[in-house]
């Protein structure tokens, strides 16, 4: 029977452990399951919680914190330290896992020795709410080579994957280390990348692995979109250091991530004067952004706009929206087509 190190990092989040506790402990049958809850030091009394459901459990051992690690150090003491084996998992301690997700994913690993992670959809559910009915049953999979999939996420940089519904070859993980310090909001964008770039990548179709619980205090809340957006920047910039080397096409996938990135500040900008949130919004840092990712973004109809936009002011600006974005809707689609006219001589 296959093992897996199942890494519980738990900050103030002890009301919501005992749902993840349950899901690992009591849901995931055909394999065999060790699990480590770290209390990154909470001050909310999760520490008694987290003891009482040690004390239940002979496969549950405990590190607790003195200090807070913060989360990827955290992750890195469980993941890298603690896990022995074939297999890991990280799951927050507001996550659930589906009813055997965990065999679910083995299988596949065991089946492909060249896949270094498999994942799979989520379901997400508002804190208090009742859980969707989960899809438990495999429709099939499928296994992307590694660098096949790695420049796929350079043509759509964003992380389109959850963290509880991967499981990851523990040998693979410690031979390519831990999460970076650096990168707080990225840390999991980039470790995916990084694993596509050491091995191959498995998804399982049909089925739902994990829930994804919201609440006021998840971790993602803490960090406005320009810092999304220079984290996510960062975590290219680190695989591109690392492993261009083993790109076909590293200075075009760097270019097309580094358009995308400084298209989506330049219309988070435009947006703000759309919505009269311009002084929520730090519009010069966004527009600074984009066009240190790409400078060329200047000549961007965007960019134009938002320009026009400023001219107008962000009182106005919600009223005359639909007029503005019209007008500079037809006059490009005339210049459009006198382009089209003078390249064909008609």
């Amino acid at each position: 029977m296959r093992s897996v190190s199942v890494v519980i990092p738990c900050y103030n989040y002890g009301r919501f452990l005992p749902d993840a506790l349950s899901s690992v402990l009591d849901h995931q049958h055909g394999v065999d399951i060790r699990v480590l809850i770290i209390d990154d030091a909470s001050n909310d009394g999760s520490d008694k919680i987290v003891a009482t459901l040690a004390n239940s459990d002979s496969r549950v051992e405990v590190s607790a914190h003195t200090s807070n690690f913060g989360p990827n150090a955290t992750f890195n003491e469980g993941l890298l330290d603690w896990a022995s084996g074939d297999y890991s998992l990280l799951i927050s301690a507001d996550d659930i896992l589906t009813p055997g997700a965990l065999k679910r994913a083995t299988d596949l690993l065991d089946s492909h020795p060249n896949i270094g992670f498999v994942h799979g959809h989520t379901l997400k559910f508002g804190e208090g709410a009742r859980l969707p009915k989960p899809r438990t049953n495999v429709r099939g999979w499928s296994v992307w080579p590694g660098q096949v999939w790695l420049e796929q996420r350079f043509r759509v940089p964003r992380n389109l994957i959850a963290t509880p519904a991967v499981v990851v070859r523990t040998s693979l993980q410690k031979s390519i280390g831990g999460y970076d310090l650096r990168l707080p909001h990225a840390g999991d964008m980039e470790m995916w990348m990084r694993l596509a770039a050491n091995a191959d990548v498995g998804y399982l179709r049909g089925v739902d692995q994990a829930y994804i619980r919201f609440h006021g205090s998840n971790m993602s809340m803490s960090f406005t979109p320009l810092m999304d957006l220079r984290q996510r920047k960062l975590a290219y910039e680190t695989i591109l250091d690392h492993y261009g080397n083993r790109m076909a096409d590293a200075t075009g996938l760097s270019d097309i991530v580094r358009r995308k990135l400084s298209r989506e500040a330049l219309w988070l900008a435009a947006r703000a004067y759309d919505q009269g949130q311009t002084k929520q919004t730090p519009v010069h840092e966004l527009v600074g952004f984009a066009l240190d990712c790409w400078p060329e973004a200047v000549g961007l109809p965007l960019f134009r706009t938002l320009r026009l936009r400023q001219q107008i002011g962000p009182r106005a600006m919600p009223y005359l929206q639909p007029f503005v974005l019209s007008a500079f809707a037809n006059k490009t689609c005339r210049w459009s087509r006198r382009r089209f006219y003078d390249t064909h001589g008609i």
